[in-house]
């Protein structure tokens, strides 16, 4: 497995917050490496169980589908698996829970000014990545924030994958400071909650490239 930093030929790519087909098929065909979909009822890009299954129905081999959850119970995670690649845990879920779950998993973490990550890494030493996020009290994540990306150790011993009011204007920079395995989006590419634009998607794709030859 790659650690943070390690040269990975590409930035892979994962658009968040789907909830309409259109969205996943324009997201399929822009290119993206990874759809997400929402399972956290707070959020205004939640999605049931129903629409999850008509979803990823649409999503082809080789697009990875992440679902992403808010310390849900385990039954949920459950159900919502047998349609899922991917659980991303984004709340305070104990590293014992995620390990049990029944598909692979990445851990979410909020950059809070106290957060150690190599020790982070170690508790979730069972996850696939490490998505990081920005952080702002009382809100899991889709903050539309950034954070300062310079706290990121390159010798983190787990996937990066930066998410935090990532754009089309300053992904292409971020991969170039952080050198991630990949970037995560959802506010950056919408023009509201859960409704993805095509222009966005691929302006945000051909910035994921520039970033790529700049950092190369």
């Amino acid at each position: 497995m790659l650690e943070h930093g390690q040269a990975h030929g590409r930035t892979r790519v994962k658009f968040c917050g789907l909830t309409r087909p259109e969205d996943v098929d324009k997201a399929v065909a822009a290119g993206a490496d990874a759809l997400g979909f929402v399972l956290w009822p707070g959020s205004k890009r939640a999605i049931d169980l129903e629409r999850l299954a008509m979803l990823t129905a649409r999503v082809p081999a080789f697009v990875t589908r992440v679902g992403l959850f808010v310390d849900p119970d385990a039954a949920l995670v459950a159900k919502a698996a047998e349609h899922l690649d991917l659980l991303q845990f984004h709340g305070e879920e104990a590293p014992a829970f995620c390990q049990a779950a029944p598909a692979p998993w990445i851990k979410a973490l909020r950059m809070h000014d106290d957060l150690d990550l190599p020790v982070a890494a170690g508790r979730y030493a069972g996850a696939r990545a490490l998505l990081l996020d920005a952080y702002r009290p009382g809100m899991p994540g889709g903050t539309g924030e950034t954070f300062d990306w310079s706290r990121i150790p390159a010798c983190l011993a787990k996937p990066v994958i930066l998410a935090g009011g990532l754009t089309p204007a300053n992904v292409a920079a971020a991969i170039v400071a952080v050198r991630p395995f990949a970037v995560d989006v959802s506010g950056g590419i919408e023009s509201a909650p859960g409704i993805k634009g095509e222009a966005p998607m691929a302006d945000f794709l051909r910035a994921v490239q520039r970033g790529d030859a700049a950092g190369s």
